[in-house]
């Protein structure tokens, strides 16, 4: 059984729910996983940011303009009245909820709860739609199943035990509807996978059923060899390793959710990216494959910030960087890029939430220089540090300023760290020039 994840763009209009319609119908079984139509989730945390900010009548406003345009949905979606009536019925609830929501004290959980209705709104719409065109659909409410524990991993044992539960009471179908994003958290209120959670969804389940395939279906044809946002004559990737996409999506290739194949990497279950709009297309396959060498593609990670830690008499004492990385764990900082020389620690966070506290204490053992509005660009492919053609990009780029290289911690990848300012003209020079230097 595949499992196929289809994001907020491809299911944001009627046109678009047809389109997918047409893609999960192929007489095969198979488990869906949807986001929230596109736009509804931003309405959502500007609704909660109301309820935060104690304006009432700004939430209650967003909402009841957002309960319209589901309700002009439906009726464009839904031509049996039967449908139609139980669709509006319940959507109605959900807007009820959100209403009452609008008076009740902001908390954390709250905001889940509100956040989670997009997921809910999305699948019963489509579930209903396919029951009306006469396919055989099932919902698998993705909160009797998805949960997440103390540290906000994915609670692979609870999933799987309770997936099959949930899968084993559903009466049998060919297509079973789930909710991405949305999930339980160990004290078993409602929480979710973040932004882009979806994708997680989509890979976790196909670890828990060791699907045949797990297909990110989105509105781009594959991970491109660049970001087409800033660069021209950008290109698809065929092929990506597990590993090279992992760099890629935590070094900010937005296609991908950051965690996405680590579910699904220790089994070798490929993921495969598809545009909904085209189906034809051959997208990105990634699998275990390393067989292709050289620099694929590139990535950049913006709101940066280097932190430079100098402290001549400490640096080489034994247990130094030890105190340095402890600040980082106290308050629950990752760092993306280090660095060392004889005299000085350089090193990246992209959270600033705690960066005076963190300043702060580093203050007490050594001196700090902070550098904000970084970029990391980050370079991918199998085995490229050991690529005859690597050295080029160091010639390419002798008109940018680098603050930071990170150049042999992975095989697959080499970090710059540069001014955010100098990110388009850095991309386009890569661009330029290493796809003409390396054969992908």
């Amino acid at each position: 059984m595949k499992v196929l994840k289809f994001g907020g763009t491809s299911v944001g209009s009627v046109e678009n729910m047809q389109h997918v319609k047409g893609i999960i119908t192929d007489g095969t079984k198979k488990i869906v996983v949807l986001s929230a139509m596109s736009g509804t989730t931003n309405t959502l945390v500007s609704i909660a940011s109301a309820i935060l900010n104690e304006i009432p009548n700004q939430a209650i406003d967003t909402i009841n303009k957002l309960h319209e345009s589901y309700f002009a949905t439906i009726d464009e979606l839904l031509v049996d009245n039967s449908l139609n009536s139980d669709t509006k019925t319940y959507v109605t609830e959900i807007f009820n909820f959100l209403l009452e929501a609008t008076y009740s004290e902001y908390s954390k959980t709250l905001e889940n709860k509100i956040l989670a209705q997009g997921e809910l709104l999305s699948t019963y719409m489509f579930n209903a739609y396919l029951k009306q065109e006469g396919i055989r659909s099932e919902l698998l409410p993705a909160l009797d199943f998805m949960r997440i524990n103390n540290a906000k991993e994915p609670d692979l044992a609870y999933i799987k035990k309770e997936f099959k539960s949930t899968f084993d009471a559903t009466p049998e179908s060919d297509i079973y509807i789930t909710q991405g994003f949305i999930c339980l958290d160990d004290n078993g209120a409602v929480s979710n996978l973040q932004r882009g959670g979806s994708d997680y969804t989509a890979t976790i389940i196909g670890a828990v059923i060791n699907a045949e395939e797990v297909q990110i279906w989105t509105d781009i044809d594959g991970m491109h060899n660049n970001d087409p946002r800033y660069v021209e004559n950008t290109h698809p990737i065929s092929n990506l390793s597990f590993d090279e996409a992992a760099e890629l999506a935590y070094f900010g290739a937005k296609i991908l959710h950051p965690q996405t194949v680590l579910p699904v990497r220790e089994d070798g279950i490929p993921v495969r990216l598809k545009n909904t709009m085209d189906p034809e297309a051959y997208g990105t396959l990634i699998s275990s494959d390393t067989s292709e060498n050289g620099i694929k593609a590139i990535a950049a990670k913006d709101n940066i910030i280097a932190i430079k830690i100098k402290s001549g008499r400490m640096l080489q004492a034994h247990g130094f960087l030890k105190k340095v990385f402890e600040v980082f764990e106290t308050y629950g900082t990752s760092i993306d890029m280090i660095t060392t020389s004889e005299v000085a620690v350089s090193l990246t966070i992209d959270d600033d939430r705690n960066l005076d506290k963190i300043v702060a204490e580093l203050e007490q053992f050594a001196s700090i220089e902070v550098d904000k509005d970084q970029t990391i660009v980050c370079l991918v492919g199998h085995s490229i540090v050991n690529h005859e053609s690597t050295y080029k990009l160091f010639q390419i780029l002798q008109d940018v300023k680098i603050r930071m290289i990170s150049y042999g911690g992975s095989r697959n990848n080499i970090s710059l760290l540069i001014n955010s300012n100098d990110k388009v003209t850095t991309l386009n020079k890569l661009n330029d020039y290493l796809f003409e230097l390396v054969t992908l």
